[in-house]
């Protein structure tokens, strides 16, 4: 038995509506720059899976399936970082093209 279920229910409805504004807008601005932010696209959707397993394990329905998402959204967090650490290329030193 868990202390405050129907607490933590809600909080993780919360934490999935947040997923879900965080989908829209990578989706939104990844259109807008090539696809450059591949790392946040990848955290909103991990939010999303953490969430959803979370609320399925509270529920106490589908128990595999929840664990099942959250090793997705682990996955989804660790390439989200591995991405993020990536970043732009460095700039080099060295003439401008106006020299």
């Amino acid at each position: 038995m868990i202390f405050g279920r129907g607490f933590w229910i809600v909080v993780w409805y919360g934490m999935l509506l947040l997923g879900v504004l965080g989908f829209a807008a990578s989706i939104y601005w990844g259109r807008l720059t090539g696809w450059k932010n591949l790392d946040e696209f990848l955290r909103a959707v991990g939010t999303i899976f953490v969430s959803i397993g979370m609320i399925l394990l509270l529920e106490g329905v589908a128990l595999a399936l929840g664990q099942l998402f959250l090793v997705i959204a682990l996955g989804c967090f660790v390439a989200a970082f591995v991405q993020g650490r990536r970043g732009p290329p460095p700039r080099t030193k060295g003439r401008r093209a106006t020299d």
